[in-house]
């Protein structure tokens, strides 16, 4: 596994704890249905992030594709789970449109993972 791939691997990890410190602070604050949102989108992203690296790292997929899937997920999830935790905690967007960007991104990374399956990898 190259050092890239450990990257990804630490920065899903992130994301995991930091979705379980979202939901914990959605508990306790009142009206947080946004910050509840950006913790299941944190966990949910997480492992899918993990299985990536670990795929890339086994030559399993196509790497540069799976590479740039993983990437993007990650991009996509912290402007998506970024601007709606920042709406929640302080009361302001990340930037306009974040969200809508970050979730576009996170789409356009779940189709670029599932090209990478049918892409030729490199021996």
């Amino acid at each position: 596994m190259s050092g890239f791939e450990r990257v990804l691997l630490a920065l899903a990890a992130l994301a995991g704890l930091l979705g379980v410190a979202a939901s914990a602070a959605a508990a306790h604050v009142s009206g947080a249905e946004t910050l509840r949102t950006s913790a299941e989108f944190l966990l949910f992203h997480a492992p899918a992030v993990m299985a990536l690296a670990a795929l890339s790292g086994a030559g399993l997929t196509s790497r540069p594709v799976t590479r740039v899937a993983a990437g993007a997920m990650l991009l996509g999830l912290a402007l998506f789970s970024g601007d709606l935790a920042l709406r929640a905690l302080a009361g302001h967007p990340l930037f306009p449109m974040a969200a809508p960007i970050g979730g576009m991104v996170l789409m356009a990374a779940w189709l670029v993972a599932g090209l990478a399956a049918f892409l030729p990898r490199r021996r």
